[in-house]
C-alpha cells in the first residue's frame, strides 16, 4: 500500500519552518529529502473539495460557451490568504522533490515544462512521474482558484475585437506562468502578482492577433502615441507629431500608414447606379463571369520574381547549384553526388558551395521578397 504524506502534515511543518526565513530553504530541502527516503507520496485533493456543490453548472444548448464557463468559475470557492500561502508552500516543496527526482532520472526539468510537452509521452521512472503529477496538480489548483481574475480582468478588454474566449484562454495559461513564478515570502497576495501577468498577455494577444495583416509590437505602440498626439493637435503632419511624441519622424508616417482599415473585395454599397462590390469596382472592362477576382499579377512581388531576385545575388556556378539542387524552375531535384559529377568537383566541394549561396541570399530584401509565400 503506497504510503501517503498528508497535507495537513506537510502544512504544519512548513509553518513552522516559515518562523525562521533564514533557514526555510534548507529545513524544507531536507524534509523534502526525508518524505523521499521514506517514499511518501503527496497527497492530493479532489477538485469537488473546492466546489461549492449547490452551483453546479447546468449545461443547456442556450448557454454561450462564455457563460458556461462565468457559472463553472462561480462555482469554484476562492483561497483566502492563509490557503493561499500554504498552496504556495505545497507547490515549491512539491517541485524541490520534482527536481530531485529528475536529476536521479537523468532528465533535465526544461524538458518537462507542461507548457512545452506532454510528460505522459517521455519515459519515466515511476517516481519522478508521480512527483511530475504531484507539482502539476497543485499548480492547476492554485490557477483553478483563480481564475475569477482572468473574468475580472477581462472587461478592460471588452471594446477591443478580439473574441472574448481567445482572451479568457490566454488569461487562464497566464495564470500558470503566474503560479510558478509567485514568491510567497514576499506576503502579497497571489492577484496582485497574478494581474500583472493577465494583463501582459492580453496585450500580447491583441498586439499579435487583433489586425488582419499582424503589425510589429514597436508600430503598434507608436500608433498610439501617434493618434493621441493628433487628437490633441488637431493635424496629421507628421511633422509637429514628431515634435509632440519625441518619436522620429520616419516611425511617425509608418504608423500613420498601418492604421489604414482592410475592406473585403467582397464588402457590398450602394450608389448612385445601384448596388455592388468592391471587387466590381477593382475590376477591369471584361466579362465579370468569366474572369478570376484574384490573378498572381496582382501581388507586389511573385514567387519567380523573389526568387529570381535572390538568385542574381549569385555567382553562376552557385546559381547552377541551388537551381539544381532545388529543383526550381522546372529543373528535377538533383543529389549532391549528381552535382559533383556534373561540375567535376567532391562532395565536400558542393556541400561548400551550397552553403555560402544560401548564405548570401539569406538577405532582409529576399526574405521580404519570399517570406509571404513561405508557411
Amino acid at each position: 500500500m503506497t504510503k501517503k504524506l498528508l497535507l495537513a502534515e506537510l502544512d504544519a511543518r512548513l509553518t513552522e519552518a516559515a518562523q525562521t526565513p533564514d533557514t526555510y530553504d534548507r529545513v524544507m530541502g531536507e524534509y523534502a529529502v526525508q518524505c523521499d527516503c521514506k517514499e511518501l507520496d503527496l497527497e492530493l485533493l479532489d477538485p469537488i473539495q473546492w466546489r461549492r456543490s449547490a452551483d453546479r453548472v447546468t449545461l443547456s444548448r442556450s448557454n454561450s460557451l462564455e457563460q458556461l464557463f462565468r457559472a463553472d468559475v462561480a462555482a469554484i470557492l476562492p483561497l483566502d490568504k492563509e490557503e493561499e500561502t500554504a498552496l504556495a508552500r505545497r507547490i515549491e516543496f512539491a517541485r524541490v522533490r520534482l527536481e530531485s527526482a529528475l536529476e536521479r532520472a537523468g532528465v533535465d526539468f526544461e524538458e518537462l515544462s507542461p507548457d512545452n510537452v506532454d510528460v505522459e509521452s517521455i519515459p519515466l521512472p515511476s517516481e519522478a512521474l508521480t512527483r511530475w503529477r504531484e507539482w502539476h496538480a497543485l499548480r492547476k489548483e492554485m490557477v483553478e482558484r483563480n481564475l475569477f481574475l482572468v473574468l475580472l480582468n477581462l472587461e478592460r478588454y471588452a471594446h477591443t475585437r478580439a473574441s472574448r474566449m481567445d482572451l479568457i484562454q490566454e488569461g487562464a495559461s497566464a495564470l500558470f506562468r503566474a503560479a510558478d513564478g509567485f514568491d510567497w515570502r514576499r506576503g502579497l497576495l497571489f492577484r496582485t502578482y497574478a494581474v500583472h501577468w493577465l494583463h501582459q498577455a492580453f496585450r500580447s494577444h491583441l498586439y499579435n492577433f487583433g489586425h488582419t495583416v499582424r503589425l510589429p509590437v514597436y508600430l503598434q505602440k507608436a500608433m498610439k502615441h501617434v493618434n493621441d498626439a493628433a487628437n490633441r493637435l488637431g493635424t496629421d503632419d507628421p511633422e509637429k507629431i514628431a515634435k509632440e511624441t519625441g518619436l522620429g519622424e520616419n516611425l511617425v508616417s509608418n504608423a500613420q500608414s498601418a492604421r489604414r482599415g482592410m475592406v473585403s473585395v467582397d464588402t457590398g454599397f450602394t450608389d448612385s447606379e445601384g448596388e455592388g462590390k468592391f471587387a466590381d469596382v477593382l475590376a477591369e472592362d471584361e466579362d465579370l463571369e468569366t474572369r478570376d477576382l484574384y490573378r498572381p499579377d496582382m501581388e507586389d512581388v511573385s514567387l519567380g520574381d523573389g526568387l529570381r531576385m535572390a538568385l542574381g545575388r549569385l555567382e553562376e556556378r552557385e546559381r547552377k547549384v541551388i537551381e539544381k539542387r532545388f529543383g526550381l524552375f522546372g529543373e528535377r531535384e538533383h543529389t549532391l553526388s549528381e552535382l559533383s559529377e556534373s561540375l567535376q568537383v567532391s562532395l565536400e566541394r558542393v556541400r561548400q558551395i551550397q552553403i555560402r549561396a544560401l548564405q548570401k541570399m539569406n538577405a532582409p530584401a529576399v526574405r521580404r521578397a519570399v517570406d509571404p509565400f513561405l508557411l
